[in-house]
């Protein structure tokens, strides 16, 4: 496959909307913000394992004494990754308390003051009132409301700025040179080309409220929901709604803890993140065995699944025919999973950091506009085996 072999918009499971019709108008994802220990390391883990590439920086050396801050691209997916420069800058104090976390899930939008004006009109709280940045390659309007912990969403209009990033940043040169790679057909040239979708984790009792503050506030819908029997094991429990804009470019599933037997992922993620905040990302992927075989080969760990889940009877009979054999799957512990839409192949990464906190998914969809449901229960024993080796179940 190609990088223009699938539309970004089947990529992600999108649908056609008019967002003009929208209260609360969203173009799409537009990117995500880090606060990590050491951002010139995580840009270069990023680039290397990720296939990521560094396009833009800004730092001490434009003025910005508090952060230094690496801008990286894959496709259409933008990741930031700031770290504090000085003790007592927001990211080093973030980091400090919650380890390497998302602070901004970033979204492009139409018309930034109206968004802004109609979140607060029903209840949001607003961080950062709309204002211009501009330098030399135009101006990028931008405001910030809260979400859950101090988790934020920017909204941004940059049709106005032709430059690297925003203003104040700067044109940076990639950190690796995959071209000999690519051309070798050792690696792919897009590890993914999309965000699909960001999961927040949310306290118990609290999954409802960030539900209805997204219904509300940005006139999203809850598009999925899954209930303790659909996500439990024989020790743990969650549940999971999912709520989406108009196209189902941005989606966002919130989880929270229920009772079980013993701690479920989520209550692990709360304990060592210190509160709610953004638990994975899905990446869009239009070759999920090309980039696995990638990422695994420049250091990335997946979660494996039970040997058993792939010659699960069914299993063979729900999912039918798909583009790759299930042994090539099985090699790779490469889930899958069908609805009447469509199939879609997925897997989940190990966290990818010190604290079990973080963590990716890549996802391959065919028709699908599903999360997998009927991969819950092998993917979250395999997190429970992870779990049991830090001694957190």
């Amino acid at each position: 496959m190609t990088d223009m072999a699938i539309p970004e918009a089947q990529l992600v499971g999108a649908v056609e909307h008019d967002i003009s019709t929208d209260k609360f108008p969203v173009k799409g994802w537009d990117h995500l913000r880090f606060y990590v220990g050491n951002a010139k390391q995580a840009a270069h883990y990023y680039s290397t394992a990720f296939g990521m590439t560094l396009v833009a920086y800004r730092g001490p050396e434009q003025g910005y004494r508090e952060h230094a801050e690496y801008v990286l691209r894959s496709g259409a997916a933008t990741f930031v990754f700031a770290g504090g420069v000085t003790a007592d800058s927001e990211a080093t104090k973030h980091y400090a308390r919650h380890g390497d976390g998302v602070i901004e899930v970033a979204l492009e939008v139409p018309d930034v003051d109206k968004n802004y004006a109609y979140a607060l009109e029903q209840g949001a709280t607003g961080i950062t009132e709309p204002h211009d940045l501009t330098d030399e390659n135009g101006t990028v309007r931008i405001a910030a409301i809260a979400t859950y912990g101090e988790t934020r969403n920017v909204l941004i209009d940059r049709s106005k700025y032709t430059g690297p990033f925003l203003p104040g940043f700067i044109t940076r040169k990639p950190i690796v040179d995959r071209s000999a790679a690519i051309e070798s057909g050792q690696e792919p040239k897009r590890f993914f080309q999309a965000i699909d979708h960001v999961v927040g984790n949310v306290e118990l009792g609290k999954m409802l409220d960030w539900v209805n503050f997204y219904q509300k506030v940005m006139g999203f819908t809850n598009i999925v929901e899954f209930v303790e029997d659909a996500i439990a094991t024989e020790y743990s429990a969650l549940m999971s709604k999912v709520v989406a804009n108009g196209t189902r470019k941005v989606k966002l599933p919130i989880n929270e803890p229920a009772e079980g037997k013993k701690k479920s992922q989520i209550d692990e993620y709360l304990e060592f993140y210190d509160g709610p905040g953004v638990q994975h990302m899905a990446l869009a992927t239009n070759d999920i065995l090309a980039s696995v075989d990638a990422m695994r080969a420049n250091g990335v760990e997946f979660l494996e699944a039970p040997d058993t889940y792939y010659d699960d009877p069914e299993l063979r009979a729900r999912i039918g025919t798909v583009r790759v054999p299930i042994e090539e799957l099985r090699k790779r512990s490469i889930l899958v999973d069908r609805d009447e839409d469509g199939y879609m192949l997925q897997i989940f990464t190990k966290p990818q950091q010190d604290r079990p906190t973080v963590f990716y998914e890549l996802i391959e969809r065919h028709g699908s506009l599903s999360f997998g449901k009927g991969n819950f229960k092998a993917l979250f024993e395999a997190l429970e085996i992870e779990q049991n080796k830090r001694g957190n179940l």
